[in-house]
């Protein structure tokens, strides 16, 4: 591209209100492009949105399987997206809609109950959207890299496993991890000839195909015409692969079919028509008629509330930062977050389950040159039509087709080559890393919450410890490896006591506090208590190399016999000669 898409624009001429309508844009970044949008640009738009939307339609479906809801539900969930995302988005490559992991979570809180997983969609985009106008983005970085990998590697092995049944063909097999993998293995005697085929057949494809888009190499003019015509007609095949793949699929069940041979597993019959605008669900009725109020549902999604919301926002910023440091623009965290936000509100109105970015989706969305938002709507309205008008072929999608898609879709989430990174780098990083994707096997939400609460405890011990670099004989020079704040300071008294109070006859130390930007009551209080002691045992405690910030909180707060110089020498030098004058 010649410049870039996205970020402010000033109308010329403009002296007045720059301030308010810099704030506009801010809200509204598709102020920022459309006023210099140009033809050529809707040409690529257009091919963008239509090449997407050739790969949203088949994998909506397949996700809505994985959520244990209707398939339909997996395109009523993919179309607002691509609306609201181009007034409010700020990258021009991200796509939102259903994704493998928020339909795995989305079915660990809802247990495919559509109801319930459209209310879910309501509070979790109030949630996304308020921690927006709070601009409390900044949460997300509490969740470390470990976690995030221990979670997708283990949805990956989860959601992949999970498609085998329907590879199988086999029904009533529950859907927890640990009795699914048991009941698989149990009833593979029970398997289906015509699913086992057909759905090792769409694998096969599915992977030639990807294999034919990696060898294709790069375009360049130096090859013959032919050639780069055979090439582009190779990545055309590979990208709409999911699509191919699902057509020809149901060709073949839907002419099995007629012959009176019914051996595939099909989708079979959906709803027809557009999904009604209406408020979402306040209330459900179970099987036997009775009545669960608002309070019940809300309080039966326990902490699924809490992580759902933050992995769907974690998911989709990550993919917007990674494409904008590729493609060389910058986006705005917490507009993304109201973006992702109010799609999923607005989503709750036409009974869409939970979305977030999707990565493949938004990878074949820049690579083929998408030069604005403005493809999403091109995406929606694809996704639109398919909804109004093919929703009765659906009916002979076979699942194995849509389980292979699947399984192709989440496979390359499994990074085996991740533990041996954090082994070289940080050992201890395997911790939230195991704890995170073995309790997902157990329940997703555990997993997250027990990553995130043993990555919060290592932190919390680097702070409540930070190591002590001990050196000297007659006085003891004491630097501070890092920062000095109230859990810290039991640890500092304790290694001040045993190293020089406790010593005979008792030694000044010199602590070296140039790593300390920031001290709070507890410290000061603390060291006020360590300077009344040093005193008492004819110590002396000086401070070296204190920050200005921090040295004016000291001063503030008169502490009694405080000493400070600017350098350590400076320090012994001061304790030389407070020692003569004793």
């Amino acid at each position: 591209m010649e410049e870039p898409l996205l970020g402010g624009l000033e109308p010329r001429g403009r002296t007045e209100g720059r301030c308010s309508y810099r704030t506009l844009t801010a809200w509204l970044p598709v102020l920022s492009w459309l006023p210099r949008y140009k033809l050529r640009w809707l040409q690529m738009d257009v091919i963008a949105g239509v090449t997407v939307g050739l790969t949203t339609v088949p994998q909506a479906l397949a996700y809505a399987e994985v959520a244990g809801l209707p398939v339909q539900y997996g395109l009523y969930s993919a179309f607002m997206g691509g609306f609201i995302y181009t007034l409010l988005g700020t990258s021009k490559d991200v796509t939102l809609g259903p994704t493998a992991i928020m339909s795995l979570l989305c079915y660990s809180v809802v247990g495919g109950q559509p109801r319930r997983a459209v209310l879910l969609s309501l509070l979790c985009g109030a949630i996304q959207a308020a921690l927006a106008l709070l601009r409390l983005g900044f949460l997300l970085d509490f969740i470390s890299f470990p976690v995030i990998k221990g979670f997708t590697c283990a949805a990956a092995v989860t959601i992949g496993f999970g498609q085998v049944k329907n590879i199988l063909g086999l029904k009533d097999v529950p859907h927890e991890f640990f009795q699914e993998v048991y009941c698989t293995f149990r009833k593979i005697p029970e398997a289906r000839v015509g699913d086992v085929v057909l759905g090792l057949l769409c694998l096969a494809v599915l992977v030639m195909l990807m294999l034919m888009k990696k060898t294709a190499g790069p375009d360049s003019h130096d090859r013959p015409a032919h050639a780069r015509v055979a090439r582009r007609f190779v990545l055309g095949l590979a990208t709409a692969r999911n699509a191919l793949v699902v057509v020809a699929a149901s060709f073949v069940a839907f002419s099995w079919d007629a012959y009176g041979f019914h051996v595939f597993t099909i989708t079979g019959k959906t709803s027809k028509g557009l999904p009604p605008f209406q408020p979402p669900p306040t209330s459900d009725t179970t099987g036997n008629g009775t009545v669960v109020s608002f309070g019940e549902i809300v309080e039966g999604f326990g902490g699924g509330l809490a992580v759902i919301p933050f992995m769907g926002l974690l998911e989709s910023i990550a993919i917007a930062k990674a494409f904008a440091s590729q493609n060389d623009y910058r986006v705005d965290a917490n507009q993304e977050l109201l973006a992702i936000g109010l799609t999923n509100i607005m989503g709750s109105f036409v009974s869409a389950y939970p979305v977030t970015g999707s990565f493949g989706r938004t990878a074949v969305n820049s690579q083929t040159g998408v030069c604005t938002p403005a493809g999403g709507i091109v995406t929606s309205v694809i996704v639109l039509l398919s909804l109004a008008f093919l929703m009765p072929a659906f009916y002979y999608i076979p699942k194995a087709s849509l389980a292979a898609i699947i399984i192709c879709a989440v496979a390359p989430m499994v990074d085996y080559s991740v533990v041996a990174k954090l082994w070289r780098v940080r050992k201890l990083d395997l911790v939230p890393f195991s704890v995170t994707f073995l309790l997902s096997f157990w329940e997703v939400q555990y997993g997250i919450l027990g990553g995130i609460a043993v990555s919060g405890v290592m932190l919390l011990y680097n702070v409540a410890r930070p190591t002590l670099k001990v050196s000297g004989t007659d006085v003891l020079l004491m630097e501070l490896g890092s920062g000095l704040s109230f859990p810290a300071t039991e640890h500092l008294s304790q290694v001040l006591h045993t190293r020089a109070l406790q010593a005979s006859p008792p030694r000044s130390v010199v602590l070296d506090c140039h790593h300390v930007s920031t001290i709070d009551y507890t410290v000061i209080n603390e060291l006020t208590d360590l300077l009344r002691q040093f005193k008492l045992q004819g110590a002396k405690l000086f401070f070296s190399r204190l920050q200005p910030s921090v040295l004016e909180v000291l001063v503030s707060a008169d502490l009694p016999g405080l000493r400070h110089a600017d350098t350590v020498e400076a320090a012994l030098q001061m304790h030389l000669e407070n020692t003569s004058d004793d």
